[in-house]
């Protein structure tokens, strides 16, 4: 019966519009305090003229690229400016990937086209280790000189920069050590 009677007032005091006007105020009043305390602070200028730095201007040409689960989004820019220049995560390329072999990988579609140093990327890439993000990296820069000019679709293709790598990590199986492997099993 205690449990009831407890129920029935904090029902009353939840129905007293009385209370509900004063929560009301109470949350009203406290609002503003938390929003000033939110406040993002201001943005220094240096770092405001280095993303204009590093951003591209001009026609630009769209693909995207993936490798096991490594997904590149990639645009390159043509411009009287370009001078080979890649932007990786807003990083530069080599910064972002230090061994020269990820750098070669992902630089070789210009150079099979005859291309290096005519036009400057930019990527955005998530997922994956470096290895697959060069590859995902690869096939999205081939992709985008496809869109630019078709006639390199041969040279592109006979590389293999065209094909998708679509080979991913199988699933553990339930039972199972990993994908296959099984426990070691007992005779006796």
């Amino acid at each position: 019966m205690a449990t009831k009677t407890t129920t029935k007032k904090a029902v009353k005091k939840a129905k007293d519009p009385k209370k509900t006007k004063e929560v009301k105020e109470l949350k009203e009043s406290k609002a503003p305090k938390a929003v000033k305390a939110v406040k993002a602070p201001k943005v220094k200028e240096e770092v405001v003229k280095e993303k204009k730095k590093n951003s591209f201007e001009g026609e630009y040409f769209y693909a995207v690229g993936k490798r096991k689960t490594a997904v590149a989004q990639i645009r390159i820019y043509s411009n009287e400016k370009a001078g080979g220049k890649g932007i990786v995560n807003e990083k530069e390329m080599e910064k972002y990937f230090p061994l020269k072999r990820l750098q070669d990988t992902i630089l070789s579609p210009f150079l099979i086209c005859g291309k290096e140093n005519q036009f400057d990327f930019s990527v955005k890439v998530n997922g994956g280790g470096f290895n697959a993000q060069a590859d995902a990296i690869r096939l999205g820069i081939s992709r985008a000189l496809l869109i630019c000019d078709e006639g390199f679709r041969k040279t592109l293709r006979t590389a293999g920069f065209l094909t998708r790598d679509a080979r991913k990590v199988e699933r553990k199986k339930p039972g199972k050590k990993k994908a296959r492997k099984s426990p070691q099993f007992s005779k006796r």
